[in-house]
């Protein structure tokens, strides 16, 4: 049966390519260490690098954390169990009309598609409900539907709209998800990072926050519906659900005082910033929204700080004309 692992998943700002560049920044610079805080963990990348440490991992998005639960989780889990299941979702099941054919026929999948997403999403939910897989092997599964829509999905990797008059495929897998043995005792977390941060401690605190205007519930609205299975209203043209509780404050121009209160509330012996050199190059929505200098005199409350960059070519919502992307961490010692 296929397999796949935490990389196989297009995500705007996703760091696995930079992986290489941030280990070896924070190797150098932050020495050895037990715990490691990934706080705008996306879908994990970085934390995957650090399973041999104690992880603490959190994102606003639930689709996120039940991926975090998946890869990171330190629960039992039944692998023969998953694989059956995923085995009979692989299969030809029944044709029914459901929320997910009621709301996106021959949008982002076809209605044949949204039948089987919406019969597995719902089978997975009740499933869990009748005590027949625990937390973790409900979030491997949700986990291995969304890796395996998202190969499918009519868009450019993203929801923010889905193109036209184009030929569906005629189905989709779903593959086992294999997680890292032999985890620690880790933490995964869906919360409002500012106020996460007040309640927990690490070594080393990691930040990837969202750089500019484009707020991640919006390119993901569909991803974290299904992964939800709320069934809200849908509307517009794209579809999206209601998002207001899901909207980022650095997706603001309260950005720069929201990384202040972050900092300020931060309990890390280093704080590891990774953000882009986008200040001023593209149009609003793109700049950046908290500069380098507020960066800087922000972290430099905290302790000494030191600069590294790494140029790469972005995964982003559109074409970038921008050759010169860099990764910029902010890599501060605290007193």
């Amino acid at each position: 049966m296929s397999t796949t692992k935490i990389n196989n998943r297009r995500y705007l700002g996703n760091k696995y390519k930079l992986l290489p560049f941030i280990t070896e920044v924070i190797s150098a610079e932050c020495g050895n260490f037990n715990t490691f805080a990934d706080i705008f963990a996306g879908t994990g990348a970085v934390s995957s690098a650090y399973t041999d440490k104690i992880l603490y991992t959190n994102d606003i998005l639930y689709s996120n954390y039940l991926c975090h639960l998946t890869w990171f989780s330190d629960e039992a889990f039944d692998i023969s169990k998953i694989e059956k299941y995923i085995e009979y979702f692989n299969s030809e099941l029944p044709y029914e009309d459901n929320y997910m054919t009621e709301n996106f026929s021959d949008t982002y999948f076809s209605r044949k598609n949204c039948s089987k997403i919406g019969f597995i999403r719902e089978n997975i939910e009740n499933e869990f409900k009748s005590g027949k897989i625990n937390t973790r092997e409900r979030a491997m599964l949700i986990t291995s539907l969304l890796y395996g829509i998202d190969k499918i999905a009519n868009t450019c990797g993203h929801y923010d709209a889905y193109r036209k008059g184009v030929e569906f495929p005629e189905s989709f897998t779903m593959c086992v998800p294999e997680p890292n043995k032999n985890l620690k005792h880790n933490h995964c977390y869906n919360e409002d990072t500012n106020e996460l941060v007040k309640n927990i401690s690490a070594d080393v605190v990691y930040i990837d926050p969202p750089y500019n205007s484009r707020q991640y519930c919006d390119a993901y609205h569909l991803i974290e519906n299904i992964a939800r299975w709320e069934k809200p209203e849908v509307f517009g043209v794209a579809k999206k659900m209601d998002r207001t509780a899901l909207k980022s404050k650095y997706c603001t121009r309260s950005a720069p005082s929201a990384f202040k209160d972050l900092i300020d509330n931060l309990n890390a012996k280093y704080i590891v910033v990774s953000y882009n050199n986008m200040a001023n190059k593209g149009n609003d929505r793109s700049n950046a929204r908290i500069s380098d200098t507020q960066i800087l005199d922000t972290l430099k409350t905290k302790g000494k700080v030191k600069t590294y960059s790494e140029q790469f070519k972005a995964f982003t919502t559109g074409k970038s004309e921008h050759l010169d992307n860099e990764e910029r961490l902010f890599v501060c010692k605290c007193n």
